[in-house]
């Protein structure tokens, strides 16, 4: 049977998107898109059908699915019995129960998970932490992974087991969104990129330097997009915070850990 391929992703910074859009390339060129970034695409409800094939990607908070992601999968998204890939995306520490949790949600919304992934991405606080990643090594891996997952779902009828993923349930607490600024300095041009970008509408469209703190989620794309670097968070536990981060995650280089109902390993 033909089975139609959908991207669900939510990358504020890109990093999920290329993992997504590098397995997606070992399937088909055939795909249709549902980027999720925006508030304003994260209104409707989508209902996927059996012959549906929905790769879904989230970035990792805190060891955990954002919050109001899991809500809107929750309230919003409909399996019907679809197969889902599920691909988690850290900043090089650990992504904990986020991968188990992402499973959960899914299967508990009528998918099928047939595969997972926990894949690194260059850390959305500072470049200096997984820096460039997803790199080559990691969207090859994506894409033979999307190649190994189409070849098998294509020449078996059934299953031979349910997908387990590395997690723990109870989840581990996750991210708390302490109020925290934003800060723009003078040489802010007031283009409407980062306003444009924010996936929380955080941010006033008008007035550039007008951020909403308690919308805030410290995604960090008005930072990384700025065309004059204008955004940075000045907060001084946040910037100790980072050193000590930089300093203990810079330096070890994680790999992608892949999962299925079929066998495989990256070597494969």
């Amino acid at each position: 049977m033909k089975r139609n391929l959908n991207l669900l992703y939510f990358s504020a910074t890109y990093t999920t998107k290329k993992v997504i859009k590098s397995i997606a390339k070992g399937f088909y060129d055939d795909v249709k898109e549902y980027d999720i970034t925006l508030p304003k695409n994260r209104i409707n409800s989508l209902n996927f059908k059996e012959n549906d094939v929905v790769i879904i990607g989230v970035p990792v908070y805190a060891g955990r699915v954002p919050e109001f992601l899991s809500e809107y999968f929750s309230e919003k998204i409909h399996g019907n019995n679809a197969y889902a890939v599920l691909i988690v995306v850290y900043g090089n520490r650990a992504y904990d129960d986020a991968l188990l949790e992402l499973k959960d949600i899914f299967e508990g919304r009528g998918f099928i998970g047939i595969a997972g992934g926990a894949f690194i991405g260059e850390h959305s606080y500072t470049e200096k932490i997984a820096t460039g990643r997803p790199d080559d090594s990691d969207l090859n891996i994506a894409y033979k992974f999307g190649m190994d997952i189409n070849e098998k779902i294509n020449s078996i009828d059934r299953f031979p087991q349910k997908l387990t993923v590395k997690g723990n349930y109870p989840y581990r607490k996750g991210m708390v969104y302490e109020p925290v600024m934003i800060d723009t300095d003078e040489s802010c041009i007031n283009c409407g990129i980062c306003s444009m970008h924010c996936p929380m509408g955080a941010i006033d469209k008008y007035d550039n330097k007008s951020i909403d703190i308690f919308k805030c989620i410290r995604c960090c794309s008005c930072i990384k997009r700025c065309p004059v670097n204008a955004k940075d968070i000045n907060y001084d536990p946040h910037k100790k915070f980072l050193i000590e981060f930089i300093s203990k995650y810079s330096t070890v280089r994680q790999e992608p850990e892949l999962f299925s109902v079929f066998t495989y390993s990256i070597s494969d």
